[in-house]
Order: C-alpha cells, then sequence, then structure tokens
C-alpha cells in the first residue's frame, strides 16, 4: 500500500511538471505596465538642470529605449536609454546599483521612468539621472540604490527594434551622444592587432579606423566577458553606444555580437610626420590632491598638427626601460594651443571646472608624483622632447617637480632631446638644486589648457 503511495504521488508530481511549458527558471518574470504615461521629453529634461545637480520633485515620467546591456559584462550599474526607437536626437544615462539588469530592462525594451525623487546631473555632455553622490562638499549624481530601481523604473508593454543611426567617422561630432551608433567599413589599427579587448580588470581603449584613417576610442572593460578575446583582423560594422569623456568620443560594445568583421583590411596609407613645434609645456602634481595630476603639450606652430602614432613616455624613478606610455594617434593639437592629459577625467573635471582634452589611466606619463623622467617621441622613433633625465630618480634633483609643478618657460618653442633646467620653472616640496620649495596646490596654482 505505501509503495501503491510513493506511485501515485510521484505520477502527480511527473504531470505537474509536464504541465508547465516553456519555462525559464534562470530569467525573471518581469510584469510590463500599461499605465504610466510620459509627461516629459528629454529636451525638457535637460531644461530643468541649472548648474548642479538637482532632485526633481514634480510627478514627471519619462519615456526612453533601452540601449546598453550588463549581460557581457561591459557594462556595469548603469542603463543608457535613448528618446526614440529610431533616428534618436538624445540619449541619457541613469546610475544605478543594480546588477543583472539586463534580466529586467533588455536592450530594446521600452521603459517609463518615475523621476521624482532622481537626482539629475551632467557630468560634461551626458545626461545623468541617479541617487545622490557628495565630493568635497559639492552634490552630483551616483548610484540609485538598488531596492530603489523598480520603484522608478518600469518596463513599458510596448514593444519595438531599436535601429542603430548609420554613421561614418567623419561625421561623429554631429551625432548625438548617448545613442545607439553603427559603424561600417572599420577596423582595428594595426598597430593593435593581436591584443586582447582590454587588460584583466583594467578599463582599456582600443583604436578603430576607417580606410581614410579617422579613428574611434573603442572602450572595454577589464571584466568582461570578451576581455581575453583577440581583437578581430579584418573590416567590417560595429554597433555600440556612443559616449564622450572629456573631449574624447568613445564607442562602447554591448557584447561580441555588436561586430561583424568579415571585409578584407584597408590599404596602407602612410601620413606620419613630424615636427619640433609640439613639446611638453607643464607637468602637474598638486600637493593637495593628486587626483588633480595632469600633463600638457604645446603647439607653436600656426597651423594645426596631427599627432598620429605619436606618444608620450614614461620613465619610473631611475628606470631606463619604458615604465608607461600614451598613444596620442587620433588627436590634433590646434594651431598655438594645449592638449591638456588626466588620469583621473572626473576629478580634473571637479577641481578645474572643465574636461581634460584626453582621459588616460592612473600610473601613465600623466600620473607622475614628481620623480620621473618624460619623453616625447614622433612617429618615427625620434626623441622630440624631454622632461628629466633617464635613468636619474627625480628626488632632491633639478627635475623634482613632487607636490608641485614644472611649468615651461614662456620664450620656449620648441621641443629639446636634451633636458635643459633653464628652459623650465620648477616649484616642489624640496627646492633642491635651483627649483624653487614651494609646494603647489590645485586649482589655483595651476592653469591647465593655458600657456603661461
Amino acid at each position: 500500500m505505501k509503495n501503491s503511495n510513493k506511485i501515485n504521488g510521484l505520477f502527480l508530481l511527473i504531470l505537474m511538471v509536464a504541465c508547465v511549458k516553456n519555462v525559464n527558471f534562470s530569467e525573471p518574470q518581469t510584469a510590463c505596465t500599461t499605465e504610466l504615461k510620459a509627461n516629459i521629453s528629454f529636451a525638457d529634461l535637460e531644461e530643468l538642470l541649472g548648474d548642479g545637480a538637482i532632485q526633481i520633485h514634480e510627478d514627471l515620467v519619462l519615456e526612453g529605449y533601452v540601449i546598453s546591456s550588463d549581460r557581457a559584462g561591459n557594462f556595469f550599474g548603469v542603463l543608457y536609454i535613448q528618446d526614440k526607437m529610431a533616428n534618436p536626437t538624445q540619449g541619457l544615462q541613469i546610475e544605478m546599483d543594480f546588477r543583472e539588469s539586463h534580466l529586467f530592462y533588455n536592450a530594446g525594451s521600452k521603459i517609463l521612468v518615475k523621476l521624482k525623487g532622481l537626482y539629475l546631473g551632467k557630468s560634461g555632455e551626458t545626461l545623468k539621472l541617479g541617487g545622490t553622490f557628495t565630493s568635497f562638499g559639492n552634490v552630483s549624481v551616483g548610484r540609485l540604490p538598488s531596492l530603489q530601481v523598480r520603484e522608478h523604473i518600469f518596463l513599458s508593454c510596448d514593444g519595438g527594434t531599436v535601429q542603430p543611426l548609420q554613421v561614418a567617422l567623419p561625421e561623429i561630432e554631429n551625432t548625438p551622444l548617448n545613442t545607439l551608433v553603427e559603424f561600417k567599413d572599420v577596423e582595428f589599427v594595426e598597430e593593435e592587432l593581436g591584443l586582447s579587448f582590454a587588460i584583466p580588470e583594467e578599463e582599456t581603449i582600443r583604436t578603430l579606423t576607417d580606410c581614410a584613417e579617422n579613428e574611434m576610442a573603442l572602450l572595454n572593460s577589464g571584466y568582461a566577458d570578451f576581455q581575453a578575446e583577440t581583437l578581430p583582423e579584418d573590416n567590417g560594422s560595429i554597433t555600440g553606444i556612443l559616449v564622450k569623456d572629456g573631449k574624447q568620443l568613445q564607442l562602447i560594445i554591448r557584447d561580441l555580437e555588436d561586430i561583424d568583421f568579415t571585409q578584407e583590411r584597408c590599404p596602407e596609407i602612410i601620413t606620419e610626420f613630424t615636427s619640433t613645434q609640439i613639446f611638453i609645456s607643464e607637468l602637474a602634481d598638486p600637493d593637495n590632491n593628486a587626483g588633480a595630476r595632469f600633463a600638457e603639450l604645446y603647439n607653436s606652430a600656426s597651423e594645426p598638427l596631427d599627432l598620429n602614432l605619436w606618444t608620450l613616455r614614461r620613465y619610473t624613478n631611475e628606470n631606463t626601460e619604458i615604465s608607461s606610455s600614451i598613444d596620442l594617434s587620433g588627436l590634433v593639437i590646434d594651431a598655438e594651443s594645449t592638449l591638456v592629459i588626466s588620469p583621473n577625467a572626473a576629478e580634473f573635471e571637479l577641481v578645474y571646472g572643465f574636461a581634460p582634452d584626453l582621459a588616460v589611466s592612473t600610473n601613465s606619463p600623466a600620473d607622475s608624483n614628481g620623480d620621473d623622467n618624460l619623453e616625447l617621441v614622433d612617429p618615427f622613433g625620434t626623441v622630440i622632447d624631454v622632461f628629466g633625465v633617464i635613468g636619474e630618480d627625480g628626488s632632491g634633483t633639478n627635475h623634482e617637480f613632487e607636490d608641485g609643478r614644472a611649468v615651461r618657460n614662456p620664450d620656449v618653442l620648441e621641443g629639446n632631446p636634451s633636458y635643459t633646467f633653464g628652459e623650465w620653472t620648477i616649484f616642489n616640496d624640496t627646492g633642491d638644486s635651483g627649483t624653487t620649495q614651494m609646494p603647489q596646490n590645485a586649482p589655483e596654482d595651476f592653469t591647465p589648457g593655458i600657456r603661461d
């Protein structure tokens, strides 16, 4: 009798499971809404913004289409949305502490955002929504706590397919930021072939180019699922979200399905040049804020100069081997103008009030603590300009700017491959070897973007 009961129970269990069809237990069942209606546009939302971040107190609802995805790990804690499925005019970023968001708000989904209680702000040209974050007394937009995300962001029952904007690289300056775009007939630059998409656990820039050598930065996370995959060698199309970091436009893909490189590569074109009129004009290691460090280059020529295949190298302390370098390809210095490079773009903008021309990583040539040596090198390997003495630790020498500043004297109009102390005015915390013992604080003691 007991065995019969067990058999009957097992039969009922099998019957019940068999009646449940197409169940995916790994994905949550997300209800959609038909009740919320948008009552503000992206443009009207931006008009609410003043000089700093604000909290929204009105019962406003924004409608948008999700274009990002954290499925492959190339996005984290952020949701990008744009105002239309096709031909968008504006996009924005929602900061949130919410993992696996693609299971709730998949790419292409239409969402409705209850804005009341959220913070609205801007970072550079990027419009942001989220929670609040305070740094040095300044309020900015931070991540919305995970428990509040689904109180503000709702999935619409209306569907559709988001169509990326078809854009050529020369047209990117006129393309709406934070929108989904597609570039055709592009490839990775030759010098990066054989590399992976990203250095492990580091944000990494790889460079796309078209056959006219117009270039585009591709930003990849060191935590993405495809981090270790090798860059494809062919030419083709790539889809991603167009963002801007400082003055640098960047593309971010969702996953490798956004890349379709099946065509032959472009024929090689030689455009490199050299010039002694590009040189290092200022180096900064503020005593009060290491995050406000920067390196500045200057072009004394009467015409813009392209930095294709130029590099800025750093030799840490007394090292005689290159410790780190910055590829300046894709950048142009205007006539009699500067180019400012920051290893911490967000902090730089917070401190100095404007974005750097180029954002790079920490431990780069722009992140010296004042006792390192730098070289500016042209595309042919010729050293055009030097700060410091390669092989000599700068501490206690006439090329130490620790906790201070090294600024090129205004009468210098060309680079010098041999370090000459008389071309520089140097402040530091020791004042040895003819330098000035006067630590410098940011922002008041520095002039990034201005040739003194």
